[in-house]
């Protein structure tokens, strides 16, 4: 029953912040940004590494406050933002090694530039917000204006980081529910070593929910080359936060813990219900931002 509660209580959170947009969005994914690199580093000192935490943790959230004010320059920072840990580690006073500036540098990557993405998907596209902050309007000068539709049944004039957020987040969720139960009730045959309760039933079924929700979903959101990008989309965010899943539990195998931590009832840790995210934010946001166009320009050409 906890687990279930919790589980709707972040849905209902998590839609909040994703319909809020803005900096409401920015500073509540910052916060989970931040929990999940605390429990990534446990897992690190686990191991008997020593990463640069606090410097990682600062440099991660100027990514993604810069995320949300100028997306175009989250790129130029994450490289700088390495070359400050490193400059970090190098001056401590015991030598640290190969190991602490991998964690650190991987806590970085995977903690704070990739999930940057879905700031630069749901802030960062959305013009409304950039016109209020004055920044990266190139970026958004193509989308529509209006934050929230007029008509949930004519979302002509809703941002496109709003509606393919919440297709990307249903996603997720269709993949992840259909994976636990399918897998639990009916799974027989496990899909690794790495996560033994998973198996290629529970993964085979909630790919398909993924796709099923995806293809749906691009009906409604009248996306061009239907259902041809739906099933593409939803097949690429059921394969990706499957590996998403198995990173998390492989780095929780080699440290030798069952959870990543015991924040959320029920669930364990931030990491262990985020896991999923990770991956899928750049494949998202590269899905809308660039194929989707040059599928559209591509079918008004022929």
């Amino acid at each position: 029953m906890s687990r279930i509660l919790s589980g709707i209580v972040a849905i209902v959170v998590a839609l909040g912040m994703i319909i809020l947009g803005g900096w409401y969005f920015t500073i509540g994914f910052g916060i989970i940004v931040y929990l999940g690199q605390l429990e990534y580093f446990q897992l690190a000192r686990a191991k008997g590494i020593a990463p640069a935490a606090k410097t990682t943790l600062v440099v991660s959230q100027v990514l993604l406050i810069t995320a949300a004010l100028a997306p175009q320059l989250v790129d130029a920072m994450f490289p700088l933002a390495g070359t400050l840990i490193c400059f970090y580690l190098l001056f401590q006073p015991k030598l640290s090694t190969i190991a602490d500036i991998a964690a650190s540098i991987l806590g970085l990557f995977y903690g704070g530039y990739l999930p940057s993405y879905w700031v630069r998907l749901r802030v960062g596209l959305d013009p409304a917000y950039q016109a209020t902050t004055g920044l990266g309007q190139a970026v958004a000068s193509n989308l529509p204006i209006q934050i929230y539709p007029q008509s949930w049944t004519n979302l002509s004039n809703i941002s496109l980081g709003l509606t393919s957020l919440l297709l990307a987040f249903l996603c997720i969720w269709a993949a992840d529910i259909g994976a636990y139960f399918v897998g639990k009730f009916f799974g027989r045959t496990s899909l690794s070593h790495i996560s033994p309760k998973k198996t290629v039933e529970g993964a085979v079924f909630g790919v398909c929910g993924s796709i099923a929700v995806a293809v749906a979903g691009s009906w409604y959101l009248n996306w061009p080359g239907w259902p041809y990008t739906g099933a593409a989309f939803g097949l690429l965010i059921g394969v990706a936060s499957l590996l998403g899943d198995l990173t998390e539990s492989m780095m929780k195998r080699d440290a030798g813990v069952k959870d990543s931590g015991q924040l959320i009832p029920g669930h364990g840790g931030i990491l262990d219900r985020t896991d999923s995210y990770v991956f899928t934010a750049p494949l998202v946001y590269y899905f809308v931002t660039l194929l989707l166009p040059a599928i559209d320009s591509f079918l008004i050409n022929r």
